[in-house]
């Protein structure tokens, strides 16, 4: 928690100031009981009415004060406080969107959404109070100890039997409940991944009929959830009672000592009752210094949390070299598009490698085929074009230069991916279009939309490119879908294009429509389509056949149809035999 402190830098006047005006607050208020018991004192044993009246106008002008000093140091704690969790938020959100996938698989999104909003929110209101109260509630307690032997030393001591008694409490409260709070925060974690994996499979829940299962699933998280905040809840409240059987014990000996002294002469009636205002301050006080640490330990445990995510580094570093495939062209042949060699892939944490030695070689303009069966590899592979993700093993090259050497936003602008799930988001046709190149031409984004072949339903959506997409692209099909993603990918007039199963939806007249669009768009143009369909990438210049994680054959779909046996396997079951030979 503390080096998220930093993100107060810029409000060092607001941290200042609202103390300040809060602990000034509190000396007015410290004046409270001696302005009365002067009234009892003075004025009521005197029947003194004008010093009555003069001694009741003081303590509204303290008032008066006091609630000017009081709003005056909300306002600057609340714009230190709101600072501070924009700050934060804004480093977190930069921070995450530096991350890797890899850093994306092993962190989970639920838990990052969690730091984002409901850890954020904690931090920002432990530093609101901590800004408003921190110093204002020991200084009063303390304060008012002081105070009390200026009236009487010998009653005072009480005090001093009191305050740490509380501070032992309070303290002793604090140190059980914030390793317990960081669990409570775990379990939302929970929570929040079960309320998430059901909102996004919510139609594969109902299709096989598991919505019994998942609310039992729900509730063994949700009930865990509530036992760990009830048991914390339980040490957390016996805060309250306890303080107030200290106090109340005390101010019980204050009235039975002040009895006594009132009674020898020692002391006066006036002098008892602010003895006891100042016990019921301290009281107050605490009670609020109580609350004050249960929200601050919630804070620094949601704090600790943050600084977790803001202190992973990313494992993938950035090279410094410009991806320019004009420059890095040294003759016709000389210099691959794509070049794999020896390539593996082991995911983090994983048993297996995903990809095992892939060595080829792509030249400029060709077409690239991926094939396999489901988990051969065939995503995993074209991700480390884009360097999604890093080879464990192995060094794949982009236009003779190995990826790492490259800055990644500089690689990436050559490339257009467009992966397996089709996402769009919320906004108009044109301005999805747009994440691919924002300075394009109305021009441009046409041409997209006809090479995709999207524009035919595009020109029917009310407003054209104008209409608007719901969240995630609701209100479009898996194929309309598919065609968008598939524009955006183009507008940006890529040198490489990777195609990941990205046309699934696509009926075989529409894709092959595509595919014709796409090879008519230049020579220097490299394309990468994995697919499940053989009839999407037998016209490819080279098709490799993934067969976990290794390539079982390469070569053109003739080449393979010969000698790849586990290409005649998948080509075979989708065209028989007897249609194959014919066509």
């Amino acid at each position: 928690m503390r080096s998220l402190l930093i993100y107060l830098k810029d409000y060092k006047k607001e941290t200042i100031l609202a103390p300040l005006f809060k602990m000034l607050e509190a000396s007015f208020e410290l004046f409270v009981p001696l302005v009365m018991a002067a009234v009892i004192d003075v004025g009521i044993a005197g029947r003194d009415k004008p010093y009555i009246v003069k001694m009741c106008l003081v303590l509204i002008a303290l008032g008066i004060i006091g609630l000017v000093c009081s709003i005056t140091a909300q306002y600057f704690s609340a714009k230190a406080a709101a600072g501070f969790g924009t700050g934060v938020r804004h480093a977190l959100f930069k921070h995450i969107q530096s991350f890797t996938f890899t850093e994306m698989d092993t962190v989970g999104s639920s838990t990052l959404i969690t730091r984002m909003t409901s850890d954020i929110n904690q931090a920002q209101s432990g530093v609101n109070l901590v800004l408003r109260l921190f110093l204002r509630s020991p200084f009063i307690v303390f304060g008012a100890m002081v105070m009390a032997f200026t009236v009487d030393v010998k009653a005072a001591l009480i005090f001093v039997v009191v305050i740490p008694l509380l501070s032992v409490i309070v303290f002793g409260i604090m140190l059980i409940t914030m390793p317990l709070y960081r669990k409570v925060q775990s379990n939302l974690d929970s929570v929040l991944l079960t309320t998430r994996e059901n909102l996004a499979g919510a139609r594969v829940i109902r299709a096989f009929n598991k919505e019994p299962d998942e609310r039992k699933r729900f509730e063994r998280e949700n009930q865990a959830l509530t036992d760990a905040q009830k048991f914390v809840g339980r040490i957390s409240g016996l805060m309250n009672p306890l303080t107030y059987i200290i106090v109340n014990g005390g101010i019980i000996a204050l009235i039975y000592a002040g009895a006594l002294r009132v009674q020898a002469g020692d002391l006066t009636q006036g002098e008892v009752v602010a003895l006891i205002n100042y016990m019921s301050q301290i009281l107050v006080e605490l009670v609020k210094l109580a609350n004050l640490i249960i929200t601050v330990t919630k804070a620094v445990a949601c704090g600790n949390r943050i600084e977790n995510v803001l202190k992973i580094t990313p494992e993938m570093e950035n090279g410094k070299k410009q991806c320019d495939p004009v420059r890095s062209s040294g003759g016709e042949g000389s210099c691959p598009a794509v070049e794999f060699s020896h390539v593996s892939l082991t995911y983090k944490d994983a048993a297996a490698e995903s990809l095992t030695d892939l060595t080829f070689r792509v030249e400029r303009g060709q077409t690239v085929g991926i094939i396999g069966g489901t988990g051969s590899g065939k995503s995993s592979l074209v991700n480390l074009i884009p360097r999604f993700y890093d080879a464990t093993a192995g060094q794949v090259k982009v236009f003779g230069e190995e990826i790492k050497e490259y800055d990644v936003e500089s690689l990436r602008s050559r490339i257009g991916v467009v992966l397996q799930k089709a996402v769009l988001f919320k906004g108009t046709i044109e301005e999805n279009l747009r994440w691919g190149n924002e300075n394009a031409t109305e021009e441009e984004l046409e041409e997209a939309l006809k090479i995709s072949q999207a524009k035919e339903f595009v020109d029917t959506k009310p407003g054209g490119m104008g209409f608007r997409i719901e969240q995630g692209g609701r209100n479009l099909s898996g194929g309309q879908k598919q065609r968008l993603t598939i524009a955006r990918a183009l507008v940006r007039r890529p040198d490489i294009l990777i195609l990941d199963d990205s046309a699934s939806a696509l009926d075989f007249a529409t894709d092959a429509a595509l595919r014709s669009a796409i090879r008519g768009m230049g020579d220097e143009l490299t394309v990468f389509i994995v697919s499940q369909r053989a009839a999407s990438i037998q016209y490819a210049d080279l098709i490799l056949v993934l067969e976990d994680g290794k390539i079982a054959g390469t070569g053109t779909h003739a080449e393979l149809l010969d000698t790849c046996p586990a290409y005649q396997e998948i080509y075979y079951s989708q065209f028989p035999k007897e249609v194959a030979s014919n066509g």
